[in-house]
């Protein structure tokens, strides 16, 4: 039988990070993955190029029902740590929108630092191999493999959530969660696009592609969410960065309100060219609006596209920025899974150590990465969450080893 410290399972951004962090604190480590390739969502994330953290990462940028949990392991491994790590490997990277940052080749030079990481901690990496299963045996785990039983001290579970199941997401970790009694926060998809009723969305079907800045918020006035970003609009409903942020707060059968011209005070606007213009109300809205969207929207209003905005009465001027700037519509639902870059819900937190990720319950079971109830925000947040909480494990299985020892 296989004896190790630490079996993590899942080699994706948390489980890779923590296995090096651990096993170079002297920690003997086995990470075991059911895919061939490791850490396919670092690879196809940020189009290749990986957004790896957020320069301005705080618990404030994170989904929770637990919301002071992620707390800790932020504070004690920062987006300044990762960043440090990057460069100490050469890695060349830079800033985007907002505090994003990516590398200025490829993805691919994030998950060799993550393996170098590993190596130089003599981590075991077994792929692919499935894990039937686990349980206690006294004071350790046994996990049977397809390449036999592990013997460890500790199980870390890094298996991810449920978005991209081409890549070969499962639900293995949830399974896991309840096997051993701890309660799973209610799943869907986050980060994902909103799709629509088809006959609702059928006058906006023609301005898919198009894109513009927008306001957008959902839920109560504490708790929910309002970004500043670009929305997309598709066939089937709207994307976009703005409404992959929103959705993360969106919930079944409760409206979004998008302000279309933000930072407009749009009715004061028409009212003033009202004054001095003598353009039709149509010309004059493409002063704010995109073309398409001016026409799609004064569609609705039948003759007011045509009408003098001198001769338009003030009320219909209102009216009509009113509608612009606070559009409420109910999505019918999401892209799923399929288009979800995270999960949101997972592991309660509750049963958690913040400071370990260890399980309250059963001592030397752990948690990280998506798989738990933390979700971040679009933009390098859940990689930053991925680290973080990985080193938070790391570090506590490398003590843990070394007291062992002692």
């Amino acid at each position: 039988m296989h004896s190790y410290d630490a079996v993590v399972i899942g080699a994706g951004a948390a489980g890779l990070f923590c296995a090096g962090i651990a096993g170079q604190a002297g920690a003997r480590v086995l990470v075991i993955d059911h895919s061939a390739k490791v850490a396919e969502k670092i690879r196809i994330s940020g189009g290749g190029r990986c957004n790896f953290t957020n320069r301005d990462a705080g618990p404030a940028n994170f989904l929770s029902d637990n919301p002071r949990f992620c707390r800790s392991a932020l504070a004690r491994y920062t987006p300044q740590d990762f960043i440090a790590l990057v460069q100490r490997h050469r890695i060349a990277w830079h800033e985007k929108h907002k505090g994003q940052l990516f590398c200025d080749e490829s993805a691919e030079d994030i998950i060799a630092m993550l393996l170098r990481e590993c190596d130089q901690g003599r981590v075991t990496r077994w792929q692919p191999c499935g894990v039937q299963a686990v349980r206690q045996a006294g004071a350790a785990f046994e996990v049977d493999t397809d390449r036999g039983v592990v013997r460890s001290a500790r199980v870390v579970v890094a298996t991810g959530g449920l978005p991209v199941p081409q890549i070969g997401a499962t639900d293995f970790g949830l399974r896991l969660a309840r096997q051993f009694g701890h309660r799973i926060i209610e799943t869907r998809p986050a980060l994902v696009p909103l799709t629509f009723d088809s006959a609702a969305w059928a006058p906006f079907v023609p301005l898919a592609g198009l894109s513009l800045p927008v306001t957008i918020r959902t839920g109560p006035a504490k708790g929910g969410g309002e970004f500043l970003e670009d929305l997309l609009f598709t066939h089937r409903g709207l994307s976009g960065p703005a409404v992959l942020q929103i959705s993360s707060y969106w919930r079944g059968g409760t409206p979004i309100t998008i302000d279309l011209a933000p930072g407009q005070a749009l009715g004061t606007a028409l009212r003033e060219a009202k004054l001095a213009s003598r353009r039709k109300v149509g010309n004059e809205l493409l002063r704010f609006l995109p073309a398409r969207l001016a026409e799609a929207w004064l569609g609705e209003e039948p003759g007011l596209s045509d009408r003098p905005i001198a001769e338009t009465k003030d009320k219909d001027l209102d009216r009509l920025a009113a509608s612009l700037q606070s559009w409420q519509l109910t999505p019918s639902g999401t892209e799923g899974y399929r288009k979800a870059e995270v999960m949101a819900g997972g592991v309660d937190t509750q049963g958690l150590s913040s400071q370990t990720l260890e399980s309250r319950s059963v001592p030397g079971l752990h948690f990280i990465g998506e798989v738990v109830d933390v979700t971040g925000w679009l933009g390098g947040y859940n990689f930053q969450w991925a680290w973080a909480s990985g080193a938070a494990c790391g570090r506590a299985i490398g003590a843990a080893a070394a007291a062992d020892r002692a």
